[in-house]
């Protein structure tokens, strides 16, 4: 390839990716506006302040913060009118120079109301709590279930019961957990801020209560209203339950920000951090490395040296394994493990080729070697995610490779380090398991805007569907002529290129956000950051595993 075919390639690529970061910011901005602009400016003529401006207060100025499944819901519900982020706001970020995670209610979505999704983002927010020992603060402002769809949120494990399990379990664990009843609080959501180690409510704004004025009057008939009920006055002076009375939702925060600042430190897991160094690469040269066509070839050391610090990187048996690269480095400082997939083919010194961002028996062995060794070393990992899958075929199946891909997965599952995956092209089939996919339990798994989910490829994946489609239909005794064939495939790859659209994924929280890849530096770095907060408890141990 000449140097300006190089050139022309790069700027396809750039202007690819450029393009669907410039959508993402966009989409990301809708969703933003919650139930609207009228509903926000609703809210203000009620003395009250939107979710996200809440956080904005909260948060201290001019320091970096993390949105957690911001993209919730997107193309879900449409039949109830949609419910943007899932009805509620939660973000990482900093408190009186603490580092904590908040859960906002927006209550411009159908009044705060709990979707089923809604239920699981929340249950993700205290996740990432209790496995990062990270204070939770909940700013409350929500009509309770959607009743529509209490089947789907009320009896289940993972329904919105669990919410009040994990309160009192966090507390047992010392985790610090503040609440702010900023509007409605009712029925079995009360339970929430109550369960908290400490309560704030907002006069004339903020109510809780099990039964509103109207289920009080249709239960025993009497009458009141919801100031009386379960008001700021009545909260902290009749009936005790909350704590403090905030005058209004600025005066609120204030005493948050100061209840913060005075918590005292925690134990920490002792990873290794030093004075932080941006890459001498050149970042933004990521949009143009990138393949804009998912099957090119790229090398990811190419994307690895525009994500560390200094693009310095301790390549671990560099000449072994090498659909798979493993190596030491530090982004932000802090130190960290990297197993990435390689997407250029490869020669082996048998002379072999590999083909890229597929998953050979060496590569797995490899990468299982180093993940232990980071274990031992104390060293968090992050995993760049862009596989096909592992190798088929005789040759494969003969040399072990399903046993080479169990000892892969079995050191992802048994670590005990905080893990990070980032999904930077493909994230098919058992690949997507051995790299540390969300059934891994990843402190944080976020997606870049080119990325694709599923079990394999669109192409293949048409083809099987297909088959299995053309043989049902004959069975039936319907003639396949060639052109309903091929209307069946065009049907088939739509449907299936739809599910494997990152937003399909962040919408039902497989991911925890579609970035910018010029954020990955602060979302690993934000992440280990709160991995810190918790120290390691339990040794590493394979268990029983084929060697």
């Amino acid at each position: 390839m000449t140097k300006e075919t190089q050139n022309i390639a790069f700027n396809r690529n750039e202007d690819a990716l450029r393009l669907l970061v410039s959508t993402m910011k966009q989409r990301l901005t809708k969703v933003q506006e919650g139930g609207g602009k009228k509903s926000i400016d609703k809210l203000h003529e009620k003395g009250k302040l939107h979710a996200r401006e809440r956080i904005k207060l909260l948060f201290d100025k001019d320091t970096p913060c993390i949105e957690i499944g911001a993209f919730t819901a997107m193309g879900m519900y449409t039949e109830h009118g949609g419910c943007p982020s899932g009805g509620v706001v939660v973000m990482i970020g900093y408190v009186s120079g603490r580092q904590c995670i908040v859960v906002a209610n927006d209550a411009t979505v159908k009044a705060g109301a709990w979707f089923p999704i809604t239920g699981k983002k929340n249950l993700r927010a205290q996740e990432i709590s209790i496995e990062n020992k990270l204070p939770i603060i909940y700013l409350v402002d929500s009509a309770g279930v959607y009743l529509p769809m209490q089947d789907e949120i009320f009896p289940d494990k993972e329904n919105f019961g669990r919410i009040f399990r994990n309160n009192a379990v966090m507390s047992s664990m010392g985790i610090t957990q503040i609440a702010a009843i900023m509007g409605s609080c009712v029925a079995g959501g009360a339970y929430l801020p109550i369960m908290s180690d400490e309560a704030y409510i907002v006069k004339n704004t903020g109510s809780i209560f099990l039964a509103g004025p109207y289920l009080v009057k249709a239960a025993i008939g009497e009458d009141i209203d919801a100031e009386t009920l379960g008001g700021a006055i009545t909260t902290t002076e009749i009936s005790g339950i909350c704590d403090y009375a905030a005058e209004n939702d600025e005066d609120c925060i204030t005493h948050i920000r100061s209840t913060m600042d005075k918590i005292g430190a925690m134990p920490k897991a002792g990873f290794d951090r030093i004075a932080p160094s941006a890459p001498s690469l050149k970042e933004e040269d990521i949009y143009g490395i990138m393949p804009e066509d998912i099957t090119k070839q790229y090398d990811v050391l190419d994307i690895i040296k525009r994500l560390v610090d200094n693009s310095v990187f301790d390549e671990y048996k560099a000449a072994y394994g090498k659909t798979i690269v493993c190596g030491t480095a530090r982004i932000d400082g802090w130190s960290v493990g990297i197993v990435a997939n390689q997407r250029k083919v490869v020669k082996t010194k048998k002379g072999e080729i590999q083909i890229g961002g597929v998953i050979y028996n060496d590569s797995a062995d490899k990468a299982a070697r180093f993940i232990m060794n980071c274990n031992q070393k104390k060293i968090p990992l992050l995993f760049l995610q862009d596989v096909t899958g592992f190798m088929v075929g005789s040759k494969s199946e003969h040399a072990g490779i399903i046993k080479d891909g169990a000892k892969l997965v079995n050191a992802v599952a048994n670590s005990v380090v905080p893990k990070f995956t980032v999904i930077i092209g493909n994230s098919f089939g058992a690949g997507n398991y051995a790299m540390c996919g969300k059934a891994y339990d990843p402190r944080l798994i976020v997606a870049w805007p080119n990325a694709k989910i599923a079990v394999m490829g669109g192409a293949q994946a048409g083809k099987v569907l297909l088959q299995i489609q053309v043989a049902s239909l004959k069975a039936k005794g319907e003639e396949i002529t060639a052109e309903k064939e091929k209307a069946l495939l065009e049907k088939i790859l739509n449907h299936y290129n739809e599910t494997m659209d990152p937003y399909y994924a962040a919408a039902r929280l497989w991911i925890d956000g579609i970035i910018d890849p010029l954020d990955t530096r602060k979302w690993v770095s934000m992440g280990i950051e709160m991995a810190n907060n918790a120290p390691i408890e339990k040794d590493f141990s394979v268990g029983v595993m084929q060697v």
